[in-house]
């Protein structure tokens, strides 16, 4: 694709000049440091109480009580600052009217938009990369299962990729950078709770409610499991909102 790499290396040096990336970083490491602290004290508590009774020490699963529950908690945090990392790619582009001057290069339009989101993908890869010495320490400290780690590590990618398209795509409705980031919360939280509505639906919407529900999809990873059907799930997640935006961003040029 023409020009991608031009469009990559532009985007990857705007988002690590941003003082939001490291603002984004030290949050999300800071509070990600605290979650996993917090499991393994309680995980190594609840081990120390249970030496006096060996039938629950042999039901301790450091999987389910240390892993599973970090990973979840990681999730809710990158909910809530995902948005940040996304909010300027074409808000900013069309307050200071860059985006119109990029419409004058020989750069296609998906050729912008993959270089604008493998970027921002990137740099979220980067910040996820700092959570891995936690895993080095308890590898160090314990025996944890690292088919289950990886599961949960590519889980997390994906469903932080599906964040990152979701935002490309709000942040091209707009202008503003803080309603980019609101829209795109506001869509992710829709996918996040839709599950709750299988108590209220019939039996024949029930099924879909659950397949669109983007946790959903991740509980399977967080366990060890790597199923098809949600990486299936991911991809056209993905795909769907980056189309989205290829058709909001070609509207803009034939609007001149």
């Amino acid at each position: 694709m023409k020009g991608f790499w031009a469009v990559y290396r532009k985007e990857l040096h705007s988002l690590f000049a941003s003082p939001i990336f490291y603002v984004v970083a030290f949050i999300f490491l800071v509070i990600s440091g605290y979650f996993f602290y917090s499991a393994v004290a309680y995980f190594n508590l609840v081990s120390f109480q249970a030496g006096r009774n060996p039938a629950v020490l042999q039901q301790l699963n450091l999987s389910n009580m240390v892993l599973r529950p970090f990973f979840m908690d990681l999730t809710i945090v990158f909910l809530l600052v995902s948005p940040l990392l996304t909010m300027r790619l074409y808000a900013e582009e069309r307050r200071s009217g860059t985006l119109e001057l990029l419409f004058t290069y020989p750069v296609t339009d998906r050729a912008t938009i993959l270089a604008k989101f493998s970027a921002v993908v990137t740099v979220f890869l980067v910040v996820l990369v700092g959570t891995l010495p936690g895993f080095f320490l308890l590898e160090y400290l314990t025996d944890p299962s690292w088919k289950v780690i990886l599961c949960c590590y590519l889980g997390f990618f994906l469903l932080g990729s599906a964040f990152m398209a979701a935002g490309l795509f709000t942040s091209s409705l707009t202008r503003n950078q803080i309603i980019a980031a609101v829209l795109s919360f506001g869509i992710l939280l829709m996918f996040w709770i839709i599950s709750w509505m299988q108590s209220l639906a019939g039996p024949s919407l029930a099924g879909l409610i659950q397949y669109l529900s983007i946790m959903e999809h991740f509980d399977t990873f967080s366990k060890g499991v790597i199923d098809s059907t949600d990486l299936l799930f991911y991809i056209l997640f993905i795909a769907f909102f980056l189309f989205l935006t290829q058709r909001q961003i070609e509207s803009y040029r034939w609007r001149g």
